[in-house]
């Protein structure tokens, strides 16, 4: 069904169709999360002819799948640990899942199992059961022989954790405060594991093509894309964009704290990991960011996902793409975004016009 949808990526039908397989997919708490805004990405790129498809900071993953579900080869790239994962397991797995043999044995008692996350993480964020569970889990989650089995599983445990937050985000460091008692917060971290792992499960499929999950400096990145899209971590109006700040437990997490970098700052409350560059994240660098990042990828159609809560303007970027494409078009969409604002009082920060600036 999905080969189909190359040659006919236009038709009403087959745009919603893609729409909904792509709703499917997890409404991540992730700061600058494009959920809700998918169907509106669908039908604004549904005019332009593309095969191949880069999502250059792939994030929460959820527009590269969209992608995947348009009947595109997709190549997801982002310089999170985690967020490569998520793309790992849903868009470049397009075979294997978790059967419940496999699942039984990664909640199976480890003889050698760690107790870094106990110790490290002790008070902070889970409670004792949960922060041991993740210590057994991870310990037989490195025996997958498989890759894709194992992303799966590290994305279920991302998932679970993100639910088990009652923000959604690492800064607070008390396991009891905000606590409401809804759903979320009453499962445990292995029962959410075990929905997170049914629902990664339920998203693999092959729509004929290889697509690809890179973790990495999207400028280090190599290849020829009919089509980028590009959701960088834009310099904010107010606060900061700072995705280690607020996941640096998951991107922890999913190498068990043995990835370069992540290694624990001992001196802070909710134990970070240091923050990583970006010139997406400072005024002086930004405009030289987005030139560099339009010149590399030129000879592709263009699409970069903006608010206008962000810096630099959208005059400015209008003008920055239209030095290498000679059709700039802009669309947009007023939205309301749930996660990673911070102030409540100022709610007004969370409303925003989104958009697509397209370069042909």
């Amino acid at each position: 069904m999905l080969a189909s949808m190359v040659k006919t990526n236009n038709s009403e039908g087959v745009h919603n169709k893609a729409v909904e397989q792509a709703l499917a997919y997890p409404q991540l708490r992730f700061m600058g999360n494009k959920f809700r805004l998918l169907s509106w990405i669908a039908e604004e790129l549904s005019g332009l002819y593309f095969t191949t498809a880069l999502d250059a900071f792939s994030g929460s993953g959820c527009v590269s799948y969209l992608f995947k579900c348009m009947g595109k080869q997709v190549t997801s790239n982002d310089f999170l640990l985690f967020a490569y994962n998520l793309a790992k397991a849903a868009v470049e797995n397009s075979s294997a899942t978790i059967d419940e043999k496999t699942f039984q044995r990664l909640l199976a008692k480890s003889n050698k199992p760690g107790d870094f996350i106990q110790k490290t993480f002790q008070g902070v964020f889970f409670d004792a059961p949960g922060l041991q569970f993740l210590d057994s889990i991870w310990s037989n989650i490195e025996k997958l022989s498989s890759p894709n089995q194992k992303s799966i599983a590290i994305a279920a445990l991302v998932r679970s954790c993100m639910k088990k937050q009652p923000r959604g985000v690492f800064t607070v460091a008390d396991p009891e405060k905000y606590k409401d008692g809804r759903r979320d917060l009453r499962l445990t971290l292995s029962e959410h594991f075990r929905e997170s792992v049914s629902l990664f499960n339920s998203l693999v499929f092959s729509n004929g093509y290889r697509s690809k999950a890179h973790f990495g400096d999207i400028f280090a990145l190599n290849g020829s894309y009919d089509l980028v899209y590009m959701d960088p971590p834009y310099v904010p109006r107010a606060d900061d964009n700072c995705y280690i700040k607020r996941y640096h437990f998951l991107e922890g997490l999913a190498s068990y704290w043995k990835a370069p970098g992540t290694g624990i700052c001992q001196d802070t409350k909710v134990k970070k990991i240091p923050k990583r560059y970006t010139p997406f994240s400072y005024r002086k660098s930004a405009i030289h960011g987005f030139t560099e990042l339009f010149d590399r990828f030129r000879t592709s159609q263009l699409v970069l996902s903006y608010s206008s809560n962000g810096y630099p303007d959208l005059d400015v970027l209008r003008k920055l793409m239209r030095q290498f494409k000679h059709k700039v078009t802009v669309r947009q969409k007023e939205h309301r975004y749930h996660f990673g604002t911070h102030d409540r009082v100022s709610s007004d920060r969370a409303s925003v016009r989104e958009y697509l600036i397209i370069g042909e």
